[in-house]
């Protein structure tokens, strides 16, 4: 009986039994044309090869759902692994100007290697060549298979390395799904945003009311998730009420509850957010905006942790923690009269300020790439990226609408996108938004200015660790060198003396 090495050899040794159509490409590398443009494709193959005829078979071996390049030398390779940016790729080490030989197909393979170590590359060799296919493998190759072709053969093999690429990948997010911080949906490589985070870490245990101030839009609402999730009570509910979009005469029912026949229209009984948070966590967004009637009560039930049901004679003990939210000013309504005093100092035992994305150093481009990922996985259009302008749009933008705003434009962005680069008009951004200092600068400038930036945070971030900061930026490792080179940027921590 084979074993399965056995049976993948007399495989490797089958003549290609279909039919070679020959095609004479007037390009370089030409994508596969019956797949359309526009057209998203999850599985992206780059075949290099410079027999024309081979070119056609093999590119008739995949179905609709790989979309192929071609590339007939190494020059054209290059171009095409930095423009289509492939998961796998086939090369044939014979290429020219040494079709005969294998020193420019290894030459390419280091390329490919050194400029994108995910790809994973599918070396062809021929028959009696596995001496070249073991050194290819050594350098970096994820497999090989043998002439003469046969498309069972190269679609396995390829089939597989695509899935190689796709659990790494995998693997890959879920190891940065964080983002450099360790709560659930916060994106976030800023010193300013990973302090907040480090104090949500120490107060979450604290069974402590907490007050979250910050812009609309800057993820109040994820911070007391967060909060919760992080607590002994995350087995437990978590009750939320926006203060400012419910009626003055319903919220007081909605907050503490109500007894049948307490008022026309209570054919029964119900409980409020409060009691319903019991053993867990209330929420109280845009607590700023609570009638001051309303803020009598709350504050004796944080005074005693007991409340009043609307027509109730019996109070109703809770145990339940509080988290509130405002994007207002709440010590400049106090002063007014607007709120009270004594519940302020009672809802801010611990204050939360979250910085809107303008002053979070790098965050801007950072939180984008995120967004542009995971919407567009949501829009079926997965491969998408951020053209120059684009990218310095985000980055000089002040996004006076912060995150919500953000989503708002990309998924925008995402639906009018043309090809597979999202630009700075498909976000609604203008070159005139890029303002210092009250005055335009130079685009070039900008660019310099925000890439130094981004790339010292993330350095600092990731404690000097370039593979790690690599990962923040969205760039590779190679990328991240000749970045730090060009803005001769240290990359390893000043060593102070003594």
């Amino acid at each position: 009986m084979l074993t399965s090495e056995s049976q993948t050899d007399c495989l490797y040794q089958q003549e290609a039994s279909r039919t070679v159509f020959r095609v004479d490409y007037p390009t370089p590398y030409v994508t596969d044309q019956k797949k359309g443009f526009g057209s998203v494709v999850n599985k992206r193959l780059l075949i290099v090869e410079d027999d024309p005829g081979l070119q056609s078979q093999m590119r008739w071996c995949f179905t609709d759902d790989v979309e192929v390049v071609v590339a007939s030398d190494r020059g054209a390779a290059l171009t095409a692994l930095r423009r289509f940016e492939p998961q796998v790729v086939t090369l044939d080490l014979g290429l020219p100007p040494d079709p005969g030989g294998a020193k420019e197909g290894f030459a390419l393979l280091d390329d490919i290697v050194r400029l994108s170590p995910a790809t994973k590359v599918v070396v062809v060799t021929g028959r009696e060549d596995r001496e070249n296919a073991v050194r290819a493998i050594g350098m970096g190759a994820s497999d090989y298979y043998q002439k003469p072709l046969d498309a069972d053969i190269l679609t396995f093999v390829v089939n597989r390395a695509f899935r190689l690429a796709e659990l790494e990948q995998e693997n890959r997010e879920l190891s940065q799904n964080r983002n450099g911080t360790t709560i659930k949906g916060i994106v976030a490589a800023s010193p300013q945003m990973l302090s907040l985070c480090r104090m949500v870490e120490k107060v979450a245990p604290a069974d402590v009311t907490t007050l979250i101030i910050g812009e609309t839009g800057t993820g109040k609402e994820l911070l007391a998730r967060a909060i919760h999730d992080m607590s002994h009570r995350a087995d437990h509910t978590f009750a939320a009420i926006n203060c400012a979009a419910i009626p003055e005469n319903l919220l007081e029912s909605e907050l503490f509850g109500f007894e049948k026949g307490a008022f026309t229209g209570a054919t029964q009984s119900k409980k409020g957010k409060i009691e319903m948070a019991n053993g867990g966590t209330l929420f109280l967004d845009e607590i700023g905006d609570m009638p001051m009637p309303l803020q009598a009560k709350l504050l004796r039930f944080l005074q005693e942790r007991v409340i009043d049901r609307v027509g109730a004679v019996n109070p109703v003990h809770v145990d339940v923690r509080v988290v509130c939210a405002t994007h207002r000013n709440v010590e400049e309504l106090v002063s007014t009269g607007a709120f009270r005093e004594d519940l302020y100092y009672r809802i801010s035992e611990i204050t939360l300020d979250v910085p809107a994305v303008r002053e979070r150093d790098g965050d801007a481009i950072v939180i984008a790439q995120s967004l542009l990922k995971s919407l567009g996985r949501q829009l079926d259009r997965p491969n998408l990226g951020f053209s120059e302008d684009a990218i310095l749009a985000i980055q000089g933008y002040s996004w006076p609408g912060n995150v919500r705003e953000m989503i708002n434009k990309i998924k925008r962005a995402i639906i009018m996108a043309e090809g597979k680069r999202v630009s700075a008009s498909d976000l609604q951004l203008r070159c005139d938004d890029f303002v210092h200092d009250g005055n335009v600068l130079n685009l070039r400038q900008v660019r310099e200015d925000a890439e130094r930036a981004a790339i010292n945070h993330a350095l600092k971030t990731s404690n000097f660790n370039m593979a790690q900061a690599a990962r923040l930026l969205g760039i590779t490792r190679p990328t991240l060198y000749n970045l730090t080179d060009k803005y001769k940027i240290e990359t390893s921590p000043a060593v102070s003396g003594a």
